[in-house]
């Protein structure tokens, strides 16, 4: 296998990488840094989010469900994955399904209706 810009260097060289190129609005090129890294290290959550929130922003909408839908299985508390998995399905159409998922993390971020 052949090493590329995007899978040369070090996890935490990769890490900035991907993470300068979400910053720079380069989403594309941070998924392909990022994909790389997931792969390598499937527990680590920073990663993984940031490669969610790079196919969301390049509008890879299933892509962006399957790395949230791991990261919510992988920790269930995280409101920001819930949260992204919510406005993911809703940009999708699903909005019955975002619901659900929009609910718990309004809860989880204690942000509460009040009565």
């Amino acid at each position: 296998m052949e090493m590329t810009y995007y899978d040369h260097g070090t996890a935490a060289e990769r890490w900035e990488r991907g993470q300068l190129f979400f910053e720079a609005k380069d989403y594309a090129a941070a998924a392909r840094v990022l994909g790389g890294l997931v792969e390598e290290m499937p527990e680590q959550t920073g990663p993984r989010l940031l490669l969610a929130r790079s196919y969301y922003h390049s509008a890879q909408l299933r892509r962006a469900e399957v790395e949230l839908r791991a990261l919510v299985e992988l920790d269930p508390v995280e409101h920001y994955a819930r949260l992204m998995l919510g406005r993911t399905l809703q940009r999708q159409g699903r909005h019955d399904e975002a619901a659900s998922h929009l609910r718990i993390a309004s809860a989880l971020a204690g942000d509460f209706e009040q009565a």
